[in-house]
């Protein structure tokens, strides 16, 4: 019987003579009885009781864990199913030894394994089922373990087996562990009172697990899924059929949302405040501890035990190695003499000395080392996480309380705080997440050294001494790498600034024939920002070639070193146990330079921090606070709801007699709502931008503030908000009397908020209803009425959503006026007691202005009772105001009503009535004349018109392509989006050039190949020596021929490195650099029509964020992704070599890796794209916060801005936590993986050395399969990065498919005279234009012919053609039939450049570059001073530009913001003088200039070009009643044509229809 339980080699096996228990086989025996009682308890309950699960508390996660010791339970677990493990392989290695098979030695062991894992098993479900009263049986069962294991302690002991052997060392921990395991069991029944006390302890679920948003369980699982983020699971594979959203990764726990983080990063930055001096600035580091510390701590004790474990590989490897070497001298000597209980007792050396235990050892190793080490990897950037979320939070609260003069003085600049945001905070999370390995690479290091010099002896010191030697290049070469991105960003920017330039201002470049000049000034900045690149590249080569070749000449070093200076000989075990400690130590110290980098990097983020922490605060008045603010005349008047009712009637009964509402002038005891007293107020510099200020605002009246451009209304504005600096005065605002507050009138109003439009619109990123209703409830009947006395409804109806289209910097793109009017009704919706309008008319039009003062002011605002305060420039409304403050040179001038104006300053008055040349009538009869408002209407809807005909879709559409593909089958999306998109990528490196991606291909194979060379080599060698006899005095021959070798191989390794680290970095420049080409090229070649179909945003995209990345991303990956797979190939190769066997293990192993990375890649994109649009909206609200700062405080809505940030800042975090846990999801599985593939070819390479493997090739397998758990996850995560990367270049190259405008005409430029058009004729013959093919025609069949010299008015409703007239004149639209001849020549034939040259038009939106004045008005630099100094003269702009420093070389900044709109204007009108042709195009150029300006313009053109043809296209007609010709247009043909005198005899005609309107 050869399995007999006790054995059959001794007679007395089964005797008891001597005593039940002194029989070792029964006690063995004994040990068998509670595993088995727990086995055949427990399988019953788990599985029959599990049917019902009727007892679960209702959570939706069945992860709650309420059982106290919960996490020391599953640890004790571990350790003792390892414990077990050693038991195992010490019983079966033992019973080799006997003489016929002793199951006793191992079965009980097995058994305890078993039962171990059915404990914890049976224990998790128990505790998501909480059902606490069957954790009774475990009790029973770690107490019968108890007993049973001491029993056999005891027996050991009497024995005389010790500490020296190993199965006592083993049962004496089985002691232990089992007593800690009932004293965990105790403790529970203790806490919960389940048994033996008569009250069992209720509990409730966390917050957390109750909230069914919450959807990252990280925190709640067990230990086991929290080690191998199983619960990731379903997400995971799920986002193969649907694609993961928003919704489906929630919210997040409450421990890590960014207002906790906040409020603990607070505390501890507050408490350093209030300790010793108040003076000293808090530190962030500090406070970064304080807050953030702890995790910190945990993630090192991670990472030092993972990178102790590491070290086991090596390790392992030398004992397989060296054992198998011995197997062949070793002679099986006899070892019964150790016999105790008749059986083998073993020392704890031996076990280590059999290589399968080693083996298994390995394999253990492996898997807790690369568990541990993503643990450590998880706490960091959790706790990164929410550090930045805190920081973000900070920063925000920060911002909501600058002071303004810090915005507009420059000292803080939008850009600043962007960079705080997007970049500095982000800088301290990656620092935290490197942090862990600032303190475990020197343990690394000096470990790995020490086994270094123990396994090679002093020839080791000399390869480490290369390394370490060479770590401070790769300091430098990564601080370069630093400065060069540096530089590169500022050139990056700098060239995306120009090209937003160059894409607001196209059709203003088009028209002039300037695109080429921008379009050189953005190339001259490219290539520098290319040079820059290059030098990146070059660096980053460098950095690769040194981090691939310090391992080479490390080992060069090590063994050619050892081969000649060492008495030894180099033996395969010491030779492979030290390459595979090289390629460990390499890590750290090529990851050193980098996290050294970041550390430098952080320290600069937390000085930038703590500056603008400390930076100025805005002054929190009396007002805001609401404490002290003065009442005037609080409680005198009873009467005041009975006053607003007559108020209302009197209005009603007399809207007609204007004299009477003057009545009801303030007098000195009527209300005031706002008082400023001796105000004098600054923009932070010591000079008073405002002096001796003295106004009384009065209450529920409209009050006006006017003045000449930059007087400072305003500022004045600003100042009673508290938003300006004051030097000295009071500001008073009113507090409502006690006494109002009774009537219900008052009780809704918001008392310290004010309803304030800006001059400057300022929108979020929102639909326009939420942009209207800014937080407050929404009404619909408020929000009609405001929709109409804004006039928006007409611009809402164009919109593709209504008002829930988007709008702002990310949305649609509205023009000047429909913005304004948008910030005007979010002011007239607030219900405010108080509402300041700056301006709101200058960027509308006469009749909206007249809509908006009747319905909005004087209907809505005043029937509401509530105080107004306009700015204006338009005069003519002064007649309504109950107040006026006349303003000049920051100081007033006047106040008082127009009455008292009239008598005490008869000039005013006299002045302000020629100014008021057009009389202010009620707008009854419908007007029927084209306003501006209608032109930017007309805009919208050709934008969106054309939308609806684009065919091709953009990728931009690619979110409906794949709701269509979803109404299919469900298999074709999931085909869809795990595909790799193979095509782009074809595309992107034959941008590359063929003979680039020729040699990077070979220089890669060769160089993988050189590399399995050498370490073949070294095997070869080792064996070598092996073989002649152990220690012989060294005989050269054998180096002679192996050493040169070997020194060739290194030499050709390390060339090879350095040739393919650069070569693949320049395929990607030269990709790079011809991509953004030629997107260039196409898109400023492109026709007018693209941009009016295409979002400004998108083309910008292209250029900013995609550009981004195939310049600095895509060549990185690609290295890395073609290194790491050519590695693990080379690898999976090495091993099929030596063990061939093994390949039968890899085949499962391989479908396993192909289905993990599968849906990896797809969950992968997924979430990387929720990051990124959840980033987005983050930066937008941040900037847009700061942007808006003085409407936020006016508006008092800091609080609800603050919770939006925390809602964008968590939900990032969110999709942020997501991803890593996802990474950590893939890595945790290939590391496994790995971990196998070492196991079996470990045992395959074992069983192979006895038939006869040379002990150096399995050296080599082993140290091979190593590497493969290092790389595998790097391949599926650079493939998942590329994929994600590719989509940038796909959405590239959707763009350079987009046709160019003909640029060729059909005459030769040497053809056309050079004075061309000399006289200014123009014939129109039977002109048909459309926008697009595929576009109805704009104009019909048009016929005109003008004089040179005269002057022609062209006027026409909205859409009637007018516009698209004066484009057909540069050829800008497509003209399918007629022509139009300039001086005898067709100007279709003519090439664009030469035809735009020789016209100028004056646009109706002033657009001003950044530059010079120089550069705005002559960019080609053909012009003298003396002409351009002529051009401002006429332009009214001479005395100006002479005051500004620099004269001509005076700086615009971006946009002409640092000009009125009106002064653009003239800017513009200057530039058409200087271009001297003999034909002008005015499209309506005098809408945003006030009627002061627009006279004296109206003067210079008729004087000025007196002798040129001016073509006008009027929005008013007035302007055009001088003209020698007026064209009146009517959906596309013309209705009416001669002179103004003659086309207004005919009563009934169109023009005197228009002209009376206007009047």
């Amino acid at each position: 019987m050869s399995l007999s339980f006790c054995g059959n080699d001794l007679k007395n096996s089964y005797s008891v003579e001597k005593g039940v228990l002194n029989n070792g086989c029964f006690v063995d025996a004994l040990n068998l009885v509670p595993h088995v009682f727990l086995l055949f308890i427990t399988f019953p309950i788990l599985f029959i009781g599990w049917g019902s699960q009727s007892s679960k508390v209702q959570i939706h996660h069945n992860t709650w864990l309420h059982f106290p010791g919960h996490n020391m339970r599953w640890i004790l677990t571990f350790m003792l199913l390892f414990v077990h493990v050693c038991e195992i392989a010490e019983g079966i290695v033992s019973n080799t030894e006997m003489k016929s098979n002793h199951l006793h030695l191992f079965l009980p062991a097995f058994m305890g394994f078993i039962a171990a894992t059915t404990s914890v098993v049976y224990y998790h479900n128990i505790e998501t089922a909480n059902f606490p009263k069957l954790l009774l049986a475990l009790f029973i069962y770690w107490v019968l373990a108890f007993i049973t294991k001491i029993i056999k302690l005891w027996k050991f002991a009497e024995e005389g087996v010790g500490v020296e052997h190993l199965r006592f060392c083993i049962t004496a921990l089985l002691v232990v562990l089992y007593g800690l395991l009932m004293a965990v069991e105790i403790n529970v029944i203790r806490v919960r009172k389940y048994v033996f006390f008569t009250t069992p302890q209720r509990v409730k679920p966390p917050e957390d697990l109750q909230d069914l948003g919450v959807r990252f369980l990280q925190p709640f699982v067990n230990l086991l899924s929290k080690a191998t983020y199983w619960w990731m699971n379903p997400l995971i594979i799920g986002a193969h059929k649907r694609p993961i959203e928003l919704k489906k990764i929630g919210k997040l726990p409450i421990a890590m949302r960014s207002l906790t983080n906040y409020l603990r990063l607070k505390d501890a930055y507050e408490e350093q405040r209030h300790a010793e001096d108040l003076d000293r600035t808090p530190s962030i580091w500090r406070s970064m501890y304080r807050a953030f510390g702890r995790p910190i701590l945990l993630s090192s004790t991670f990472r030092y035990m993972a990178d102790l474990l590491g070290f086991a590989g090596p390790l392992c490897i030398f004992g397989i190695v060296k054992h198998l070497d011995n197997k062949t001298e070793e002679v099986k000597m006899n070892k019964t003499e150790d016999l105790h209980f008749g059986v083998y007792f073993m020392s704890s050396m031996e076990l280590l000395q059999n290589t399968y235990v080693l083996a298994v050892l390995l394999f253990l190793a492996l898997v807790l080392q690369r568990t541990f080490l993503q643990a450590s990897y998880y706490v960091t950037i959790e706790t990164g996480i929410n550090l930045r979320g805190a920081l973000l939070a900070m920063i925000y609260n920060k911002i909501l309380r600058l002071s303004t003069s810090n915005m507009s003085m420059g000292e803080m600049t939008l850009g600043q705080i962007n960079n705080l945001v997007a970049i500095e905070t982000n800088q301290l999370m990656w620092f935290l997440f490197l942090c862990p390995n600032l303190w475990a690479m020197p343990v690394q290091i000096i470990m790995g050294v020490i086994l270094l010099h123990y396994l090679l002896g002093y020839s080791a010191l000399i390869g480490a001494s290369v390394i370490v030697l060479l770590a401070p290049f790769q300091y430098l070469i990564a601080t370069k790498l630093a400065d060069t991105q540096k530089s590169t960003l500022d050139y990056s920017t700098d060239r995306l600034k120009k090209t937003t330039e160059i894409l607001k201002g196209i059709k203003l470049l088009k028209l002039y024939a300037w695109e080429n000049i921008f379009c050189d000034s953005v190339l001259e900045t490219r290539g520098k920002e290319l040079t820059s690149l290059r030098t990146f590249a070059f660096y980053t080569s460098m950095s690769i070639f040194m981090n691939a070749a310090i391992p080479i000449a490390a080992v060069l070093a090590t063994f050619v070193t050892h081969a000649y200076f060492s008495e030894f000989r180099l033996r395969p075990a010491e030779a492979f146990a030290s390459l595979a400690l090289f390629h460990i130590l390499v890590t750290p110290l090529f990851l050193l330079s980098t996290v050294v980098r970041f550390a430098v990097k952080a320290v600069v983020s937390v000085q930038k921090l703590g500056e603008f922490l400390q930076s100025e605060e805005i002054g929190e008045d009396s007002w805001r606070n609401g404490d002290m603010s003065v009442s005037l005349d609080s409680c005198k008047k009873h009467t005041v709801t009975t006053k607003a009712i007559n108020r209302k009637q009197r209005y009603k009964m007399d809207s007609y007699e204007q004299p009477m509402r003057r009545q009801l002038r303030p007098s000195e005891t009527e209300d005031v709502a706002v008082k400023v007293s001796d105000g004098y107020f600054t923009w932070g510099t010591n000079t008073s931008t405002l002096s001796d200020i003295n106004i009384r605002v009065p209450t529920g009246q409209l009050t006006m503030i006017v003045g000449q451009v930059g007087c400072g209304k305003s500022s004045l504005l600003l100042a009673m908000l508290g938003e300006m600096q004051t030097l000295s005065g009071k500001v008073y605002w009113s507090k409502v009397p006690d006494c109002e507050m009774l009537h219900d009138v008052y009780i809704s109003k918001n008392r310290y908020s004010v309803a304030y439009a800006t001059q400057k619109s300022w929108l979020l990123n929102a639909t326009v209803e939420d942009n209207i209703t800014f937080g407050s409830p929404f009404n619909k009947q408020r929000y009609k009425a405001v929709i109409d006395a804004c006039s928006l409804q007409p611009d809402i109806d164009l919109l593709p959503f209504g008002d829930q289209t988007e709008i702002g910097e990310r949305g649609i793109n509205l023009s000047g006026g429909q913005r304004q009017r948008i910030c005007v009704a979010r002011a007239l919706y607030q219900n405010t007691n108080i509402v300041f309008l700056d301006d709101p008319f200058s960027a509308l039009d006469i009749h909206l202005s007249d809509h908006l003062m009747q319905e909005g002011i004087l209907k809505f605002l005043q029937d509401d009772k509530r105080t107004v305060v306009l700015v204006t420039h338009k005069l003519q409304y002064l007649i309504h105001a109950d107040w006026i403050i006349a303003m000049k040179d920051g100081s007033v001038l006047r106040e008082g009503t127009l009455k008292d104006i009239q008598t005490h300053d008869v000039e005013l008055y006299e002045h302000w009535k020629t100014l008021m040349n057009r009389q202010d009538q009620e707008l009854e009869k419908d007007t029927e004349i084209e306003s501006q408002t209608t032109l930017e209407r007309k805009t919208l809807r050709r934008a969106f018109y054309s939308r609806e005909a684009k065919t091709h879709i953009d990728d931009e559409d690619e979110e409906e392509q794949e709701e269509e593909d979803e109404e299919d089958s469900l298999s074709t999306t999931t085909s869809r989006r795990s595909k790799i998109p193979w095509k782009v990528c074809w595309r992107y490196l034959s941008s590359g050039g063929f003979l680039l991606v020729f040699v990077v291909v070979t220089s890669k194979l060769a160089k993988h190949s050189v590399m399995v060379a050498i370490d073949y080599w070294l095997a070869a060698w080792t064996s070598s020596n092996f073989n002649t006899m152990e220690h012989k005095p060294i005989i050269n021959s054998d180096h002679q021929s192996y050493v040169p070798v070997f020194i060739i191989l290194c030499a050709a390794g390390i060339v090879l490195c350095l040739i393919t680290s650069l070569t693949v970095e320049f395929l990607g420049l030269t990709a790079a650099s011809n991509l953004h080409h030629n997107l260039l090229n196409k898109i400023i070649h492109a026709p007018l029509r693209f941009f009016d179909i295409t979002p400004l945003g998108q083309i910008l995209n292209r250029f900013s964020a995609d550009t981004n990345i195939i310049d600095q991303h895509i060549p990185s990956t690609l290295e890395s992704l073609t290194r790491s797979t050519l590695l693990c190939l080379s690898a999976i190769g090495v091993v099929a070599f030596v063990t061939p066997a093994s390949l039968i293990a890899l085949v499962p192993l391989a479908v396993a890796f192909y289905f993990i990375q599968k849906y990896f890649r797809v969950a992968s994109r997924d979430l990387q794209d929720l990051d990124d649009s959840t980033q987005l909206p983050l930066l937008c609200h941040f900037s847009e916060t700061a942007e808006g700062l003085t409407t936020i405080r006016a508006f008092r809505h800091e609080a609800r801005f603050k919770q939006r940030m925390l809602e964008l800042t968590d939900t990032n975090n969110t999709a942020y936590l997501f991803l890593s846990a996802a990474n950590r999801w893939l890595e945790v599985r290939t590391d496994y993986l790995g971990a196998v593939i070492v196991l079996t070819a470990a045992v395959a390479a074992i069983w192979m050395s006895f038939y006869g493997l040379q002990s150096g090739l399995v050296g080599l397998g082993l140290t091979y399969a190593l590497t493969v758990t290092n790389y595998l996850n790097w391949v599926v995560r650079n493939l998942a990065d590329l994929e994600v990367q590719m989509a940038a270049v796909k959405k590239v190259d959707s763009f350079l498919s987009t046709e160019s405008e003909n640029y060729e005409g059909s005459l030769d430029v040497s053809q056309v005279p050079e004075d061309w058009p000399q006289h200014g004729e123009i014939k129109i013959q039977d002109l048909c234009v459309r926008y697009d093919p595929m576009l109805k025609p704009v104009l019909k069949h048009v016929n005109a012919f003008i004089n040179p010299g005269q002057k022609v008015g062209i006027c026409g409703r909205t859409g009637s053609g007018k516009s698209s007239l004066s484009l057909a004149f540069f050829n800008m639209v497509d003209v399918f039939h007629g022509k139009i001849i300039i001086d005898g020549i067709d100007i279709c034939k003519l090439p664009l450049q030469t035809l735009r040259s020789r016209l100028s038009i004056i646009l109706q939106d002033p657009v001003l570059f950044s530059g010079s004045i120089r550069f705005n008005l002559d960019p080609e630099r053909t012009c003298t001073d003396d002409r351009l100094w002529e051009a401002l003269e006429i332009a009214q702009l001479k005395n100006m530009v002479r005051s500004l420093p620099g004269g001509l070389d005076a700086v615009v900044t971006e946009g002409g913001e640092n000009f009125s709109v009106g002064q653009r204007q003239l800017f513009c009108l200057a530039r058409a003088f200087v271009r001297k042709s003999s034909i002008l195009i005015m499209d309506e150029a005098t809408a945003s200039i006030d009627m002061a300006t627009e006279n004296i313009l109206q003067k210079v053109v008729m004087t000025a070009f007196a002798d040129r043809t001016v073509v006008t296209i009027a929005h008013r007609v007035h302007t055009i009643l001088t003209a020698d010709l007026v064209i009146v247009m009517k959906r596309g043909n013309i209705l009416e044509y001669g002179t103004p005198q003659t086309l207004m005899e005919q009563e009934d005609g169109m023009f005197a229809s228009f002209v009376k309107a206007d009047m």
